[in-house]
């Protein structure tokens, strides 16, 4: 169990981010361990050939798979850098860990078993250009395993920090954090996150803590003590519904309001934007633009602004459309 001790201030400056380097340690962790992580098996199953394919997995592969063990084994803090806001960039964060001093990487790595293979004693060695190619690495990672489903992973993150927000504002730092997982408990003054391989101080009037929704942490949480501040990433909401597909559309409402403006609505089981819905219809843009407009007018779907984003949803009158025509 680690404690961490959060001050006023702390707790006054807790603040969300989204990382583009948490999902893909995180992912990584997945694949190492498929097996208990079953939700995420039909991406696991997708992109684990392509990422044997670059040697990017696999016993010959380099920095990145051997940076990360399968759980519950010690993740180096350096692999995720503090995120700064809720508009990641994944060059940006590459940056911050090229960065990483070479006192501060052999200091992590000193915590890993004593036997390092071949691509971890070259970091040892040598962390400054050892981090270079872990950049290169991550980079080749991303583009085969997260990019092509990034869209609908942003959403999912942005939604979760949208509540999570909301929950704070009503509830308090205690609300949010005793919601936030099983495995973390706020209680006098203190953070309790039932884990291993952490060893973390407590944190005064500086920059508070970060919380990081992530989808690929799911099932269990991921924290990081050292650095500028310590990090919390536990899993978003909806994670179940990330790799299904939506029920085809019924016939029978299709019969009635059309075959596209029902698939819309089949597909509108979380909140969409118009491109993520363009992406997962084949239809134009603007093709979906029109439909939707037609379903506001009808009552059937409703948009609000998420940052810079306009995402739509199905209500409750289509919950009933779909659930009697099915």
């Amino acid at each position: 169990m680690v404690a961490i001790g959060l001050s006023a201030g702390a707790v006054a400056r807790i603040r969300f981010a989204v990382s583009c380097l948490w999902e893909v340690v995180a992912s990584v962790r997945v694949l190492r361990d498929p097996g208990d992580h079953a939700v995420h098996l039909p991406w696991a199953r997708r992109v684990r050939p392509r990422l044997a394919e670059a040697g990017l997995v696999g016993p010959d592969a380099g920095l990145l798979w051997h940076l990360v063990p399968p759980p519950p084994g010690y993740l180096a803090d350096f692999l995720t850098p503090p995120p700064v806001g809720l508009n990641p960039d994944l060059a940006a964060e590459l940056a911050a860990l090229r960065a990483t001093a070479p006192d501060t990487v052999r200091a992590h790595l000193d915590l890993y078993p004593r036997e390092r293979g071949p691509a971890l004693a070259a970091l040892y060695a040598d962390p400054e250009a050892g981090l270079g190619r872990l950049a290169e690495e991550i980079e080749a990672y991303w583009r085969i395993a997260v990019a092509p489903d990034w869209p609908r992973i942003r959403l999912l993150l942005d939604a979760d920090v949208a509540a999570r927000a909301r929950r704070l504002a009503e509830d308090g730092a205690g609300g949010l954090l005793n919601d936030l997982h099983e495995q973390v408990r706020w209680e006098d003054d203190t953070l309790l996150i039932a884990q291993r391989h952490c060893l973390a101080p407590d944190v005064a009037d500086g920059p508070g803590l970060v919380l990081v929704p992530s989808v690929f942490a799911w099932p269990s949480v991921l924290s990081v003590s050292a650095g500028d501040a310590p990090q919390l990433a536990y899993p978003a909401r909806g994670i179940g519904l990330l790799w299904e597909r939506p029920a085809a559309a019924p016939d029978a409402l299709a019969a009635v309001i059309g075959r596209g403006r029902a698939r819309l609505l089949a597909e509108l089981a979380a909140p969409l934007s118009t491109t993520e819905l363009a992406r997962r219809t084949g239809m134009s843009a603007g093709g979906v633009s029109q439909h939707l407009t037609a379903l506001r007018a009808a009552g059937l779907v409703v948009t609000h602004r998420r940052g810079r984003m306009l995402l739509s949803a199905r209500t409750d009158v289509a919950e009933a459309l779909l659930s009697a025509a099915a």
